[in-house]
């Protein structure tokens, strides 16, 4: 069953998150962080399809400091209010959504009483790497084509857990050359290129790339097996 709750945050704050369990016993919990487009259909979808696999996923609203019940398409203008949301989040007093993001890694271990892992996906996989270099309570990272993580100053941050990074070599918004950059100076993170767009996870999107969404679905599953057991 799938049904939003909400996450109390260290400050008291209450966080809607996207609640997905599995039957039965979880194998582990898993917390999926939303694009730009907020905690929308794909993503509600994204951790449906991990609980189906036995994973306890929650997505929290990381646009939930700045404004509730975001569910953006993909269309220009749903990008352009998607990136403004995204701003507002960014300028927030330190720790921001990160706090958020602790929260519901709190909230996922104590559901699931197994070990935590994080997926996320462009603004989402950034958030991911910096979760995977700062936040308590990991075990795995997965980052879909985290939009900033191969800048100087982020890939600047030393990973506390194993970390797994997808990207696709026709991404304009992250240049293959910032990724292989990135790959060389993280040598202990897991880094695939895909023959694919940004995007390319999402079957909502024009850039969709099914064999490259299922080839990096296939890793990630296999790293969560592998790092949450």
């Amino acid at each position: 069953m799938s049904q939003f709750i909400q996450v109390t945050s260290s400050d008291g704050f209450s966080v809607p998150a996207w609640l997905a369990e599995p039957q039965g016993t979880p194998r582990g919990a898993i917390v999926v962080l939303q694009e730009i487009f907020g905690v929308n259909s794909h993503i509600r979808a994204v951790a449906d399809r991990y609980a189906a696999n036995g994973y306890l996923a929650l997505a929290p609203s990381t646009f939930a400091r700045v404004k509730q019940g975001v569910e953006l398409g993909y269309e220009q203008k749903d990008m352009e209010a998607g990136f403004a949301l995204k701003t507002a989040v960014d300028a927030l007093p330190a720790p921001g959504v990160m706090a958020d993001i602790q929260a519901a890694i709190h909230e996922a271990a104590k559901r699931s009483g197994g070990k935590v892992g994080i997926v996320g996906f462009c603004w989402g996989g950034l958030l991911t790497w910096r979760a995977a270099c700062t936040l308590d309570g990991l075990s795995a990272a997965v980052c879909y084509y985290g939009g900033g993580m191969t800048t100087p100053e982020e890939s600047a941050r030393k990973p506390r857990v194993p970390v797994l990074a997808h990207f696709g070599e026709r991404d304009h918004w992250i240049p293959v050359e910032e990724v292989k950059a990135f790959a060389k100076a993280h040598p202990e993170v897991e880094v695939h290129i895909y023959a694919a767009d940004h995007g390319f996870n999402c079957d909502q999107r024009g850039s969709y790339d099914a064999a490259a969404a299922q080839l990096a679905n296939e890793r990630t599953l296999a790293f969560f097996a592998k790092h949450l057991a």
